[in-house]
């Protein structure tokens, strides 16, 4: 059985849980409203005030999904009632970001600026000239747009240069040697 798959997911006060046919799941919450398709293979059900996702066999297919739904389900309800975010630091001399209105704009050490636009239920949070706060109510979103910015200059190993997560570590190299 699945450890994470069959623990139940406790429904908080003030989230409404709506599931419809073919497993369509509407989570609403003070945060905002997440809608998913979810495996239509697996039994979820609403009961007392908390989801249970069960699954039909034991499948190789069936286990592999019982433990996803349930942790799907889980970032759905946390979203609307806590959303997430995630932090992103610049390093490096003369980087820096900015924004205007729901433009972010990059300043990384390219002959260009980088300019990111703020996705549909995505905000972006800029903290001083190089930290930036990536947050939202779907997860999945969230991380993604934060990976995008991320792409943009990755940390490289010997100076540290770079857009880097805050709870990132870099394993830095030594560089070379002078001539003797």
């Amino acid at each position: 059985m699945s450890r994470i798959g069959k623990l139940p997911v406790v429904i908080p006060v003030g989230v409404e849980i709506k599931l419809e046919e073919g497993n369509l799941l509407t989570v609403k919450g003070p945060k905002g409203t997440l809608q998913r398709k979810l495996a239509e293979d697996m039994n979820i059900a609403v009961e007392d005030g908390q989801i249970v996702v069960t699954r039909p066999s034991d499948l190789k297919r069936h286990r592999a999904l019982h433990g996803l739904t349930r942790t799907l389900i889980f970032n759905m309800v946390e979203g609307v009632t806590k959303g997430y975010e995630k932090v992103l630091e610049i390093n490096g001399v003369g980087y820096r970001a900015a924004k205007q209105g729901k433009k972010l704009t990059l300043t990384l050490g390219y002959s260009h600026p980088v300019e990111m636009e703020d996705p549909e239920g995505i905000e972006t949070v800029l903290e001083g000239q190089n930290k930036i706060t990536v947050k939202g109510i779907d997860k999945e979103k969230v991380g993604q747009f934060a990976a995008e910015i991320r792409t943009k200059r990755p940390p490289e190993p010997y100076k540290g240069k770079g857009i880097k997560y805050a709870d990132e570590y870099i394993r830095r190299k030594v560089g070379k040697t002078g001539k003797k």
